[in-house]
């Protein structure tokens, strides 16, 4: 069992700034930041283009690398684990990891971030890997020369699209509404791209294949008609799910499901733990304003520690002067 102040679980850039605004307040920050999901989701991402301070653009997984070195830097220390059990007990919150270490913290921050949505039909999660997929960069350059379908009508679905036209032969987006929900700036670009074409009004009805896709049947939404598209690549980019399981019962969730905080803090309802990222933030999700969240969340427990530090202090100078007295009784 380990014995530390604070422990952060997730990384991303919530996590990792969390992690640099502790690590310089000298509170030596355990990150737990996953075996696979280190880094969040800007490790599936290409071009950050609206990270201030990069005015040509950054790679989302180099972003990460480099809030990991500086956080690392100041004396983070990063561990590539899961979290299985976390037992929340103000002033000892327990922590136990897949591989079987323990910690003992005084305070924890969540940073547990956000999962790619399903579209909830059958052959989706059998097909993973072998034709359906939910990250572009991982896995466009295997579908050079196809057909490739994405979902989605928002920002991450129009920068996969763009994405994977290096790639396919051609490019279908499926969005079920009329509109578009991505930027305006993100739709410009789309617009020019000559490998991309729409299909609007439209959702996918049923994902065809046995070992491999084949093929997805699409319907109009207005119409109701349906049809078939031949692709061999079907990328899902719908949203995503704040990740909660691991204390969902333990904290009290919006009724968005999302986790609750107090006020414009980090505050949950739990002595002692805070949240940053996109695990608390259903409206905004950008890079900047999860970092900015992760850094609240560090004062935060700064504070908190610091108070609790008093407290101990406190306590045991009023000890020592009820011994005392005792003694000259």
């Amino acid at each position: 069992m380990t014995d530390t102040q604070l422990v952060i679980i997730g990384s991303g850039p919530a996590g990792y700034t969390a992690a640099i605004y502790a690590a310089r307040a000298n509170l030596s920050p355990v990150v737990i930041a996953g075996s696979v999901t280190a880094g969040g989701e800007l490790m599936n991402t290409t071009d950050v283009e609206n990270y201030p301070g990069f005015p040509a653009g950054i790679q989302g997984p180099e972003l990460m690398e480099n809030m990991r070195e500086q956080a690392e830097r100041f004396g983070a220390r990063v561990v590539y684990d899961d979290v299985e059990t976390l037992k929340l007990h103000p002033g000892a919150h327990q922590i136990e990891t897949a591989l079987g270490s323990r910690y003992t913290a005084k305070a924890v921050i969540l940073a547990t971030g956000s999962a790619y949505r399903e579209l909830g039909l059958p052959n989706e999660k059998k097909l993973s890997g072998h034709g359906v997929s939910w990250c572009a960069t991982c896995d466009g350059f295997f579908f050079r020369d196809q057909h490739i379908a994405v979902v989605g009508g928002g920002d991450s679905a129009l920068e996969e699209a763009t994405f994977l036209t290096r790639f396919a032969s051609k490019v279908t987006l499926i969005h079920r509404r009329q509109e578009l929900r991505a930027s305006q700036a993100m739709q410009d670009r789309a617009k020019a791209d000559d490998k991309l074409e729409y299909m609007l009004d439209t959702e996918v009805e049923a994902i065809h294949g046995e070992d491999a896709l084949t093929g997805i049947t699409v319907r109009n939404t207005e119409t109701g008609e349906t049809s078939e598209l031949p692709v061999t690549g079907l990328f899902v980019a719908i949203g995503s799910d704040p990740r909660t399981s691991l204390f969902a019962e333990q904290l009290p969730l919006r009724p968005d499901g999302y986790l609750e905080v107090e006020g414009r803090s980090s505050k949950t309802a739990v002595e002692g733990v805070f949240a940053a990222g996109d695990v608390i933030d259903s409206v905004y999700r950008q890079a900047i304003t999860a970092a900015g969240s992760g850094c609240a969340a560090a004062l935060d427990a700064e504070n908190y520690l610091a108070d609790l530090d008093a407290s101990d202090v406190l306590e045991a100078e009023g000890d020592h002067e009820a011994a005392v007295e005792v003694m000259n009784a």
